[in-house]
């Protein structure tokens, strides 16, 4: 019996970067304003000189990847993209900056992980929605949803570290000051467990400890203890 494709070591090819996700509209200037007030990034906006083909371009904050939509862009109906990822690293914080520039989004909540609940809910897998975050707030379990003026349909997902082997482990970087923020809270918290289990002792070797734990957790190692 051969081995889980998951199991077998990637062999580094090509860099192949994703760059860009199509989002069909029926409303190009709505759905402009739409993105424009999540606070994403305007690329581009470009029409043709006969007016029949238009594409516009946004990136949300931090992201490496952007979304197009516009006139004559996919024949896909309006609203059909569904499962639009958003990761965030306080889902709390992301969440209330969309309901402060007046979208509408979801409760936080956790999926029921096991527990079927047919096609209705095909972007969490089908799994049952359960409300709030995660008991342990684990990585990757919490999420809240919303969607644009055509249904297309996002979610925030909150990673707070990976899991092992989903990031190239040669770097570390953070996208924002909040995010960096974040991670160095969480730091702060497990690093003050760390000085319990030492008798209460000033740890001198702070600095260190804190750089091995941000590159532990975004690469998805096992934390220092």
């Amino acid at each position: 019996m051969s081995s889980p494709a998951a199991e077998t070591p990637p062999s580094r090819g090509m860099d192949m970067k994703l760059e860009i996700v199509v989002i069909p509209v029926s409303d190009v200037d709505r759905a402009k304003r739409f993105y424009g007030d999540l606070g994403w990034r305007l690329d581009a906006d470009y029409p043709s000189d006969d007016g029949y083909f238009r594409v516009i371009q946004f990136t949300p904050p931090g992201s490496g990847c952007s979304v197009i939509f516009g006139k004559n862009v996919t024949a896909a109906a309006p609203g059909s993209a569904q499962g639009l990822y958003l990761i965030v690293s306080d889902l709390e914080a992301a969440r209330k900056d969309l309901l402060s520039r007046g979208v509408a989004i979801s409760e936080v909540f956790h999926d029921g992980a096991g527990v079927y609940a047919g096609p209705d809910e095909p972007y969490l897998f089908g799994r049952v929605r359960i409300s709030g975050p995660h008991p342990e707030r684990g990585s990757y379990r919490s999420f809240a949803s919303f969607s644009d003026p055509d249904g297309n349909g996002w979610l925030f997902q909150e990673i707070t570290h990976r899991a092992p082997g989903r990031v190239e482990t040669d770097f570390t970087s953070f996208t924002s000051t909040k995010e960096l923020a974040a991670a160095l809270r969480r730091a702060e918290t497990a690093h003050g467990e760390h000085e319990k289990r030492m008798g209460g002792q000033r740890d001198e070797n702070w600095p260190d400890w804190y750089a091995e734990y941000l590159i532990s957790e975004q690469a998805g190692k096992d934390l220092p203890l």
